[in-house]
């Protein structure tokens, strides 16, 4: 995810743990623990994260703005909407124009990346905005509503939003920033032999405790990614991200799945490159690595296996249609030439060109955001020639 920076590593106390937490949910899960035993950190993670009454993703919608915890690349400037209407356009191009055109955005968040696009469509003067028909998907219902009511008072009306989610749809599927946020295994390795870290409640709070795994795909996931671990090296397994992968692509009929995230293939992420693993906790812009802290007011995210996702997708009938880094998709779109546009616009502030300017600066940074992974898969359209955003590359030293 974007913008971060280093959390102090001191150990707080248990008043601490509890003052920094939401109460209720600690105790529903303590007390969950201690009637049936100990839980999958994936349990753990999903309650803290999305709990209808108390996960973090629930009960504010501005955790990925300025004024929250961290920010993704739609809000750090339109620019990153309005370069993916290029890529969308093109898209739409190769699958004839079809009308309606279904745009189902996973995580949207505030709905920054859409505005981005629309408003940059309707700046064009393009055919698609008038076939486009966006659906925004968030664990929180009500987000949703807050997302489609930001977009109708930027001028985009109910005329442009797919009514019936369970439809056949001709279209695209983004998730930008999501499945680093989906829940994940944590495993580990004993005298060879893979084990998984439990969440467990030991001394007033909780802890990790080793144990059988809970679900064979753990280590067949580990095994199809080439993902070598020692003993005492962790690793996270993301079992829900490749069911993700099924359940979002089901209502496409035709189109492709689009995905921006941080991570790579498994091999190169966990064992000997990252022996303790990848999970990390993000809260007010600083980074942490004790997912039990701040439960419910804290991030938890974890690197994306993105070989493990293109066998999901794969096994969802969807074949490849594209692999890059954001920086290259990001040039391959022309984005700097819509920051020469801004910049030639009368009525842009220098302020707000200097912000533009920073944001993309730092979307395309192989060392911050620009080394972010992006995936496309397509169903009933040709991967050759690339669609645009896939046919750039970067010259490498």
């Amino acid at each position: 995810m974007g913008v971060r920076s280093p959390l102090p590593s001191a150990a707080p106390t248990l008043d601490e743990r509890w003052a920094e937490s939401r109460g209720p949910l600690v105790e529903r899960l303590r007390d969950r623990i201690l009637a049936d035993g100990p839980i999958t950190f994936a349990a753990f993670m999903s309650a803290a994260l999305y709990d209808p009454a108390d996960g973090y993703y629930m009960t504010r919608s501005d955790r990925t703005t300025r004024a929250g915890d961290f920010l993704t690349a739609p809000e750090m400037d339109p620019l990153f909407g309005a370069a993916l209407a290029t890529h969308l356009e093109a898209g739409w191009e190769r699958l004839g124009r079809p009308d309606p055109f279904a745009l189902h955005e996973f995580g949207a968040g505030s709905g920054a990346l859409a505005s981005g696009l629309l408003h940059e469509l309707r700046a064009r003067r393009s055919p698609l905005l008038d076939a486009i028909r966006y659906r925004p998907v968030e664990a929180d219902p009500a987000h949703e509503a807050a997302v489609l009511q930001r977009l109708e008072a930027e001028g985009f009306g109910p005329e442009r939003v797919q009514h019936d989610p369970d439809a056949l749809v001709t279209g695209v599927v983004v998730a930008n920033e999501l499945l680093d946020a989906l829940p994940v295994h944590r495993v580990t390795v004993a005298d060879g032999e893979v084990r998984e870290l439990y969440t467990t409640w030991r001394d007033g709070w909780f802890a990790d405790e080793p144990g059988p795994r809970s679900d064979p795909a753990l280590e067949a996931t580990l095994a199809a990614s080439g993902i070598r671990l020692r003993d005492g090296d962790r690793a996270e397994v993301s079992l829900a991200a490749q069911t993700w992968v099924k359940e979002a692509v089901a209502p496409l009929a035709r189109g492709w799945l689009l995905l921006i995230d941080y991570g790579g293939p498994g091999a190169t992420l966990w064992g000997a490159p990252h022996p303790d693993g990848l999970l990390r906790t993000y809260r007010a812009h600083h980074a942490g690595a004790d997912p039990y802290r701040a439960v419910g007011l804290q991030d938890l995210t974890a690197h994306v296996d993105t070989t493990a996702i293109s066998a999901a997708a794969e096994a969802a009938g969807l074949t490849p249609i594209g692999e890059t880094s954001l920086a290259e998709f990001l040039a391959g779109l022309e984005t700097g030439e819509l920051l020469v546009r801004l910049g030639s616009d009368p009525a842009t502030t220098a302020e707000r060109y200097r912000t533009a300017r920073g944001a993309l600066l730092r979307l395309l940074d192989p060392g911050a955001m620009g080394r972010f992974a992006v995936l496309g898969f397509g169903r009933g359209m040709t991967a050759q020639p690339p669609l645009r955003g896939f046919d750039f590359r970067l010259a490498r030293g």
